[in-house]
């Protein structure tokens, strides 16, 4: 078999503007490229009759995050918390958690203030602006 290397990590999104807005301002993750993906081709490799893709591509430092936001949408699929079956997030390292945690601007929605697992990872849950779970980890 042929080994596999990551390329992106995918969000889908209602509202591109406003999760580009949140991943690159507040997150501060560089936008390398936004894009517009429709057609028979496309429809049939995601398998959502007519569907159209809206597209951003951002650095996050080694890794791409994908942010999407299809035309006809789907139905809400957001996990109330991480250990629900099919639950998803997005990992990102930080060098200073605690920094990060307390230049968050107000509104953003976190599960805790920074923690230390037993396994001495310092953790941060916060949620986008749909409800999609972030974790920052130190690292």
């Amino acid at each position: 078999m042929q080994s596999l290397d990551a390329h992106h990590f995918g969000v889908t999104v209602t509202d591109l503007d406003s999760a580009v807005e949140f991943y690159s301002e507040t997150l501060g993750l560089d936008v390398l490229s936004r894009f517009t993906v429709s057609g028979e081709a496309f429809a049939t490799g995601v398998g959502v009759p007519d569907a159209t893709g809206r597209f951003a591509h951002l650095d996050a430092g080694g890794a791409r995050v994908e942010l999407v936001e299809y035309d006809p949408s789907g139905s809400d699929a957001t996990a109330e918390s991480v250990n629900q079956a099919g639950a998803k997030h997005l990992g990102l390292a930080v060098d200073d958690i605690d920094r990060f945690y307390d230049d968050l601007p107000d509104g953003v929605d976190t599960l805790s203030a920074p923690q230390t697992t037993e396994s001495g990872t310092r953790i941060l849950f916060l949620r986008d602006p749909e409800d999609n779970l972030v974790e920052v980890l130190e690292g």
